[in-house]
């Protein structure tokens, strides 16, 4: 049962609510997909119960964190409701780091009890004996194979709880439900609180901006593990709709379980719809239902726009952070740009937009916290503040300081205001290339090349120049069967762009990625300044 704050106007802000209400209102429909296995929202809601029971069995306690090491399984949805429930923080870690990324953010986040995979097991096995909070290790075997620590078998853990409902354990909703790390490219990962009430919001900003319902049926392709899928895990739940797991991304396992499931909502990073939209599974007519595919991670260019709704899905164009749990502005779409022509279309819905409906508006602004002009030209820094920002970095008050001078969450974001109100993302600081003073988006320049018929995707980023300072430099990756030298894509940047802003140079080959799809362009920037003075912006 609920624990209720003693003013009768009001109740506790927390997505175990919407478990409750699914499994009272929703009791026969399907809650979870995954191969031939479908539970409904009951033996959803009992499995958590036993899940909190058997943790609070083990000894788990109020605060105590719990790591996940899973793909996207049925075991990590149930995760983000059992731990919670028994009044723990959900740690879920990605699942593609090294042991040593692993034993650090264990070590850091003082987990109890680990919770993982038999085919990720390896990754932890070699850093046991460095874990010394950690007490239980559980393990799931989704799979045959894998290797099995020391310690239960889920489905056993499981049955040891009771289904019976619990009261929640819950005093304020600014309680912590989630600490999520972040991808650490520039740094040591830093662990970003989530609160109930901030994950209640954000669940309901998603459900909102997609108008997902309780028929709709969404499919992981997004790991649960980044930003708590988005906050999907509870936002699908509170509307009742369907999840489909999917253990691995693979483009033709999509498109099949569009087809064959009914899919009609899913997330993706630009490069996930890039080797979708390639796949040789993609659809060769219009989709005959409704898809919306929630995009972010990266800035999309309008070419992979174009190309995605060319398929009949309808794309919702999402920025944000890990600090403010995942998406925080969403290209709201304006009923008069359906008029314009394709390529018009997908420009203006490539822009980051503004604020969610249960967010506070982001600003641009400068050095000295003053909003930039909304002339489409002026760079600034885009900060946050309000229901969708974290509550801190934990254990870490330093930078969480840094984080939030001024009053705002800085994002590190470089954007312009359009005069419309809309913001667009021009660079990461670390990114912007400053050559012989001028200031070169690589946003822009990507999505010039991305405009090429031969590219793939590419990459690009400040190199060492004797004259210049630092100029750009384009690391491509073409299309299969697609051709291109490296003259013709300098002379096609050119022809579109400030001569300046063209690439002094291309390499073509595949781009280093992070798992949620965002091209790591500090390796690509380090191997070219290796031996060199690094520049400081």
């Amino acid at each position: 049962m609920p624990t209720y704050p003693p003013e009768v106007h009001r109740s506790f802000l927390t997505p175990l609510r919407f478990l409750q209400r699914s499994a009272a209102v929703f009791r026969e429909k399907p809650a979870v997909v995954y191969g031939d296995r479908t539970m409904t929202y009951p033996e959803l809601n009992a499995r958590v119960h036993r899940l909190a029971s058997a943790l609070k069995q083990a000894g788990i306690g109020r605060d105590d964190r719990v790591a996940y090491l899973l793909p996207n399984i049925p075991q990590m949805l149930e995760g983000h409701f059992g731990v919670p429930l028994a009044g723990a923080i959900l740690v879920a870690i990605n699942t593609r780091l090294s042991p040593t990324e692993i034993r650090d953010i264990l070590r850091h986040a003082g987990a109890r009890l680990l919770v993982v995979d038999t085919e990720l097991a390896h990754l932890v096995e070699p850093v046991l004996a460095d874990l010394p909070d950690l007490e239980t290790v559980v393990s799931v075997e989704d799979v045959p194979g894998g290797l099995r620590l020391p310690g239960p078998d889920y489905e056993a853990f499981l049955a040891a709880g009771s289904p019976e409902p619990v009261e929640w354990p819950l005093d304020d909703e600014d309680e912590t439900i989630a600490i999520d790390y972040t991808s650490g490219t520039t740094g040591r990962p830093k662990g970003v609180m989530y609160t109930h009430r901030g994950a209640y919001l954000n669940a309901l900003g998603e459900l909102l901006e997609t108008r997902m319902a309780s028929d709709s049926v969404y499919l992981w392709t997004l790991p649960m593990f980044h930003c708590n899928g988005w906050c999907y895990p509870w936002a699908t739940t509170a509307i009742g709709a369907t999840h489909v797991c999917l253990r691995k991304l693979d483009p033709a396992e999509v498109w099949r379980l569009v087809r064959d499931e009914g899919v009609t909502h899913f997330c993706a990073a630009p490069t996930v719809l890039i080797s979708l939209v390639n796949s040789e599974a993609a659809p060769t007519e219009p989709l005959p239902r409704r898809l919306v595919i929630s995009t972010a991670a990266a800035p999309p260019s309008p070419t992979i726009i174009r190309q995605v709704e060319a398929l009949g899905a309808e794309i919702v164009h999402v920025y944000g952070l890990t600090e403010v749990y995942g998406p925080y502005t969403v290209c709201e779409w304006q009923p008069h740009w359906d008029a314009l022509p394709a390529e018009e279309r997908a420009r203006l819905k490539a822009r980051q937009g503004v604020g969610y409906l249960v967010a506070d508006d982001a600003r641009v602004v400068d050095e000295e916290m003053r909003d930039v002009p909304a002339d489409g030209k002026t760079l600034g820094e885009v900060v946050m503040r309000g229901n969708n920002t974290m509550k801190g970095y934990f254990a870490d008050p330093e930078a969480t300081a840094a984080a939030f001078r001024g009053g705002w969450f800085h994002s590190g974001d470089l954007a312009v205001m359009h005069p419309d109100g809309y913001l667009e993302l021009r660079d990461r600081k670390k990114d912007i290339i400053i050559s012989g003073g001028e200031n070169i988006s690589t946003i822009e320049v990507e999505q010039t090349l991305c405009a090429h018929p031969a590219v793939l995707e590419a990459a690009v980023v400040a190199v060492p120049d004797d004259h210049w300072g630092e100029a750009p430099k384009a690391f491509v990756a073409l299309k299969p069967g697609g051709t291109a030298t490296e003259e013709e894509l300098i002379a096609f940047v050119r022809g579109r762009l400030a001569r300046f802003k063209a690439p002094k140079a291309v390499e073509f080959g595949e781009l280093p990625k992070t798992s949620t799809g965002k091209v790591q362009k500090f390796a690509l920037r380090e191997r070219e300044w290796a031996g060199r003075e690094k520049r400081i912006h």
